[in-house]
C-alpha cells in the first residue's frame, strides 16, 4: 500500500478502537473491525496482531466477539493450517444487528441491577427512598427504552439495507 493509504488506514483504525471502546466493546474489538475492513485479503490471527501490533491472544479473543455478534466471517486455505478472518460479506447489516444486541444485552443487565437495588433499598428510610424514587424512574425509562427497541417497526427498519 502506499504511504498515504497507509496512514489513513492508521488513523481510522485508531478511530474505530476509540469508537469501540466508546461503545463498550473495548478497543481492539474496534480496530480489528476496521483493519479487517480496511484490508483487501484475508488475514490470519498473526498478520493481525503483527500488523496492529498486539498479541496473538488478545486478537483471538476479540476475534471470536466480532465473530459472535456476525461482523467477522473465518475461512481456510487448502493446505493451510491458519484461520484467517475477513469482515462479514454484508457490513452494514451486521454492524446493525450486532449493535443491537448488544444494546439489549446491556439493557438486560441494567434491569437486573435495578432489580436488585430496588429490593435492596426497600424500607430503610429517607436517604434509601430518595434512591429508590430513581431507581424505580430509571426501571422506567428503560423499559421504555426496550419497548421501542423491541417495536416492530424498528425490527423492521433494522432489516432494511
Amino acid at each position: 500500500m502506499d504511504e498515504p493509504a497507509t496512514e489513513v488506514r492508521k488513523r481510522l483504525t485508531e478511530v474505530g478502537g476509540r469508537t469501540s471502546q466508546d461503545l463498550g466493546l473495548g478497543r481492539i474489538v474496534g480496530q480489528i473491525l476496521v483493519h479487517l475492513y480496511l484490508s483487501p485479503v484475508e488475514q490470519s490471527l498473526e498478520d493481525i496482531a503483527k500488523d496492529l501490533g498486539l498479541s496473538k491472544a488478545a486478537i483471538s479473543i476479540a476475534a471470536r466477539q466480532l465473530e459472535s455478534l456476525g461482523l467477522l466471517r473465518r475461512s481456510w486455505k487448502p493446505g493451510d493450517r491458519k484461520t484467517y478472518y475477513r469482515t462479514a460479506d454484508d457490513i452494514a447489516t451486521a454492524l446493525h444487528q450486532g449493535l443491537l444486541m448488544l444494546v439489549r444485552n446491556k439493557m438486560s443487565l441494567l434491569a437486573t441491577e435495578l432489580k436488585q437495588a430496588e429490593g435492596e433499598l426497600k424500607g430503610l428510610g429517607p436517604d434509601a427512598e430518595f434512591v429508590l424514587g430513581r431507581v424505580k424512574r430509571a426501571k422506567k425509562l428503560r423499559d421504555t427504552a426496550m419497548s421501542v427497541l423491541e417495536n416492530p417497526v424498528v425490527k423492521l427498519l433494522a432489516r432494511v439495507k
